[in-house]
Formats: C-alpha cells, sequence, structure tokens
C-alpha cells in the first residue's frame, strides 16, 4: 500500500521525502521493524518510541512517523519520509485501520465500557447474537474470540493495531457483528480511534483505576469513558448508574437507556431471586422497547443489569424472537465470572474473578441477598503487589463472610505465607471466622469436604486464569479441573 493510502485521513504533514512509496507493514515496536515499513514513534509510559527511530531506519524501515523532530543521519536522507503529526497513538489507530481496508465497515461493532459488567455483558451479546444466527467476534478481558480461534489477551482494549487485525480476521472468517470490551484507558490511548461503533454502552462507574499509570482523577476517568458516545451511531446507557449524564455529556449519538428506573427505555421489574439445589438464579420482567419475562442462571442484581443491556442491544438486530432471546439468557455462563460448578445439592459453589476489595464486596453482597446457612470465601491475594489490597481484602471477607479460607493465589516472587499474614492482618480487625491452609488445591478441597446444608462457597480471585504464578514461572492451576480432581478423589 503506498504511504499517501494509509495517511489520507490524517492531520499530518510530510517533512522529508514523500509518500508515493510503497510501505509493507505498519510497525509500532521497533523490534518487529521489516523491510519498507513505517514505523510509528509512539510515546508510552516506558519507552518512548522516536529513541528507537534510528534503529528502525537502519533495520530496513523507509518511513517514519513522529511527534516531534527526528535528526536522520545523513545517509538516510534520502531514503526515508518523515511524517510529523500531532498524536502518534492516533496516526496508529488510523493507519492501522487503512492498512487492514477498514474492516470494521463491514462488521456489526459493539463497543462496551463500565467499571464493571463489560466482561460479562459481551459474551452474554456474543451468546444471544449466535444463538440467533449472527456470527459474532469478541474482544476483552479474556480473550478474542474468531470463529473457534480464542486467544488469551494481555490488555482488556488491544493496541489499534491488534484491534484492526483481528476485526479484519472476523470479516475473512465470515463474522458478521463483533462485540468488545472498551477499556477507558484504550480509549484514551485512542486503541478504538479510526472507525465508528454501530452501539457504543455504558454499564456504570465506580472510582477505580485511578493513580499513577492510570487516570489521574476521576473527573478524566469519566471524560474517557464519554469518549466512546462520541464515535458510535448509539449510545445504550445504564441510566440508573449516578455518572450517566456526565458520561455522555456532549454526546454526538442517540441515546437510549436501560435500568430500574420508570424513565427507563427497557426496564426490569419484579426482579425474584432463585434458589435450586446447588445453583443461583434470577427472575424479572422486561417492558419498554421490549416486553419479555426472563429466567438467568445467574445470580444477582448485576446480573439483571448485564442481561437487561444485553436486550437492549439485542434489539437493534433483525430476527431475533423473544422465544430465542429466552433460551440464550437461560444459557449463558460466563467462565469465571460468577461461575456456578455443579458439585452438591447440598451447597453452591462458584468461582470467580475478585481480585481486589471492591469486587470481593460486590460479589459477597450479591450472595448474601440469597440468605445462604453460611457464606463462605476462599481467596489469596497476588505477590509483588499492594499490601493495602491484601488488608482491604481482608477486611472485607472478614466483615461479610462466615468463614474466610485464606490461601494462595499468584505468589510471583514473594513467599505465600508472607501473603497470607498480611490478609490476616485486614481480617483481625474483624470478628469473621478464618483458617489458612496455603496450598490452594487443599484450601478448595476443604471448602468441598466441609461444605454444609444450604452453604454458598465462592473461590475468589482466579477466575477464568488456568495458571499459577510462582517465582516467574507459571504452571497449570485451573479450578475446574482441581474441583473435578477432588469430586474423583472423594468419590462424590
Amino acid at each position: 500500500m503506498l504511504l499517501k493510502q494509509l495517511i489520507k485521513r490524517l492531520n499530518c504533514t510530510i517533512v522529508n521525502g514523500n509518500d508515493e512509496i510503497e510501505i509493507t507493514d505498519v510497525i509500532y515496536d521497533s523490534r518487529k521493524v521489516i523491510k519498507d515499513s513505517v514505523f510509528i514513534c509512539v510515546t508510552g509510559t516506558v519507552a518512548d518510541g522516536h529513541d528507537y527511530a534510528i534503529a528502525a531506519v537502519e533495520k530496513g524501515a523507509t518511513a517514519l512517523v513522529v511527534e516531534r523532530e527526528i535528526e536522520l543521519p545523513e545517509e538516510y536522507r534520502d531514503k526515508v519520509t518523515i511524517v510529523k503529526t500531532e498524536d502518534a497513538r492516533y496516526a496508529l489507530a488510523i493507519m492501522s485501520a487503512e492498512y487492514f481496508g477498514n474492516p470494521a465497515e463491514e462488521l456489526y461493532t459493539i463497543g462496551i465500557t463500565g467499571t464493571k459488567g463489560k466482561t460479562t455483558t459481551t459474551y452474554m451479546v456474543k451468546g444471544i447474537l449466535e444463538e440467533c444466527g449472527y456470527k459474532t467476534g469478541l474482544i476483552g478481558t479474556i480473550e478474542t474470540i474468531i470463529g473457534d480461534k480464542r486467544i488469551p489477551a494481555s490488555n482488556t482494549t488491544p493496541e489499534s493495531y491488534i484491534v484492526q487485525k483481528s476485526f479484519r480476521e472476523m470479516v475473512d472468517a465470515g463474522i458478521k457483528a463483533v462485540v468488545m470490551e472498551v477499556s477507558s484507558q484504550g480509549l484514551m490511548m485512542h486503541r478504538c480511534a479510526g472507525f465508528t461503533y454501530d452501539i457504543g454502552v455504558f454499564t456504570n462507574l465506580e472510582p477505580d483505576h485511578i493513580g499513577p499509570g492510570e487516570h489521574a482523577s476521576l473527573e478524566e476517568y469519566i471524560a474517557c469513558k464519554g469518549l466512546l458516545f462520541k464515535q458510535c451511531k448509539v449510545g445504550i446507557v445504564n441510566c440508573d448508574d449516578e455518572h450517566m449524564k456526565k458520561v455522555i455529556e456532549g454526546h454526538t449519538c442517540k441515546i437510549e437507556t436501560y435500568g430500574l428506573s420508570d424513565k427507563a427505555d427497557t426496564r426490569a421489574t419484579d426482579i425474584e431471586l432463585i434458589t435450586t439445589p446447588g445453583s443461583l438464579g434470577t427472575k424479572y420482567r422486561v417492558s419498554g422497547l421490549t416486553n419479555m419475562n426472563v429466567t438467568l442462571n445467574l445470580p444477582g442484581m448485576f446480573s439483571v443489569y448485564n442481561s437487561l443491556c444485553a436486550i437492549a442491544i439485542s434489539r437493534h438486530f433483525d430476527n431475533i424472537s423473544l422465544e430465542k432471546l429466552e433460551d440464550a439468557l437461560l444459557n449463558v455462563k460466563v467462565k469465571g465470572r460468577i461461575e456456578v460448578v455443579p458439585v452438591s445439592d447440598k451447597f453452591t459453589l462458584m468461582i470467580d474473578y475478585a481480585h481486589n476489595a471492591m469486587a470481593l464486596e460486590s460479589i459477597l453482597k450479591t450472595l448474601k441477598e440469597y440468605n445462604p446457612k453460611r457464606l463462605v470465601c476462599l481467596f489469596g491475594c497476588g505477590g509483588n503487589r499492594s499490601k493495602l489490597r491484601r488488608f482491604e481484602m481482608g477486611e472485607v471477607s472478614g466483615n461479610l463472610a462466615d468463614l474466610t479460607i485464606i490461601t494462595s493465589d499468584n505468589p510471583r516472587f514473594e513467599e505465600p505465607k508472607d501473603i497470607i499474614n498480611d490478609i490476616i492482618t485486614g481480617i483481625s480487625k474483624t470478628d469473621g471466622k478464618h483458617i489458612d491452609i496455603e496450598d490452594r488445591r487443599e484450601a478448595i478441597k476443604y471448602a468441598i469436604t466441609h461444605g454444609e446444608e444450604g452453604d454458598i462457597i465462592v473461590l475468589a480471585g482466579k477466575g477464568h486464569e488456568d495458571y499459577q504464578e510462582i517465582k516467574g514461572k507459571k504452571y497449570p492451576m485451573d479450578e475446574r479441573v482441581i474441583i473435578a480432581d477432588i469430586l474423583k478423589e472423594i468419590g462424590w
């Protein structure tokens, strides 16, 4: 592709050379430069691409995209084109979209932002659309799904080049729609720039991701979430969230709302919590733009909100019958997110990713609403991370759970016992009962074999992860496999 084609939508100036040159690839990591590629000098939190510009040229890059002046060695001045623009990250998004042939134009694109609920809602939407005959891709915290191909995620929202590459692969695989998690950082760093979403979604907002390396303030966090509603055709938002009006301030899209409020366009009423042997769920009535009854094999009010959001989205697709929608919602399951694992009719066992105090408090408060005989919480904390998180999680579990089983998570380069002692420091501020079992498998076995009639047991922290990180190495650890092995071992 000619460089002029790649930069045609970019506000830029050519300060050296010309744009009539053939480009083989768009590169933003100098280690991956190939002959005749364009290297984009992205300024990151750890490294600045401008520092690697000459090295990229020496490796064969014939064009550079820069934010500031670069002095080329004499020998390259007639061989390399330099394009100057205000924001190299934005340039990366625009040029990546062009490079892959603007694949978003061939997909129905749905972007979901919010502090909580993004992951579950994306899987719900994918499940509903596929049940109704729409082949759907997914990009999110756990993985990217392209047909049968699953690629583990390293970021909630990947770099713009990877987003566009994934879109292109989806189009080539015959996929018609894509649902993706859109993080505030992803929006701030232009990872989703270069196209317009058909639907943008706001689930909720709580003070999170504020601090060094993330957002400077709550105001910045809200503003970054709001960018999505200046980049979509229809915005679907939770009108019960106190920050909703701020988030959509200055929006350029049509707005639809969902929630429990009388003002919501898609509204949930008559909510019931369901307890069945070994499982938990919810039932409710939807009215407004869609009218139907919903039953979920997922617990709590957040499941009502997530599913209500999915229903509001599905309304924009043709040929989705209420019957198919009901079936899809009944069968939806998200790995590691309030995932019930059938073990016994006596008690309910579930796996959840809650790995900070806010998430743990949310899940435990939700489960307490089901009035269990005992609420048992098993968790650990990651090594080489904030000690404050350990104190907070210990205190939350001590206050809300009837029994806390403190164990190991990903100790990394710390000693598991030291991490457990920090958690005990937090739990000691409460009257909560606790035991510590360092080996996570043994801790899970204890939870299962000591489960009592009417208990709800939650294994928190690992969720979808299938490994344990110790001293720089990842060892296989999937809690579903561990549970199956334990059940075999004890003859259940």
